[in-house]
């Protein structure tokens, strides 16, 4: 086997509105067709899709709050850091910096799910 590509990873959210919200509207994503038959919405990014499943019996909790790059999470590369942050922040987003000091933040969709934003 020789995976040469990744091509698409799944979240599951309970509120497709509340989710196309942020995804759409706070970070910008660029959201295309799709022709299956149960609740969900993709978007493209570069070669990535990211899929966004509903499934309103998911569980939110996080595994260490304290850190949250030390749960399962999605990263995403920004064009500028800071004004990444300045998005989230204008949006009353929760904000935790990276605690290895790198230049990198976490935030959390309405479903808890994490996403990491890095410049490097």
């Amino acid at each position: 086997m020789q995976i040469i590509e990744c091509f698409h990873t799944a979240l599951l959210v309970t509120d497709l509105q509340k989710a196309e919200e942020f995804y759409s509207n706070v970070l910008g994503l660029t959201k295309i067709d799709r022709s299956l038959n149960y609740p969900g919405t993709w978007y493209q990014i570069g070669n990535f899709q990211l899929h966004l499943i509903v499934d309103s019996s998911i569980s939110t909790d996080i595994h260490n709050s304290q850190k949250l790059g030390r749960n399962p999470h999605l990263a995403f590369k920004v064009a500028n850091l800071e004004t990444a942050k300045s998005q989230l922040m204008a949006n009353n987003c929760f904000i935790q910096t990276s605690a290895s000091g790198r230049a990198a933040l976490f935030t959390r969709d309405p479903d808890n799910n994490i996403i990491e934003l890095t410049q490097n």
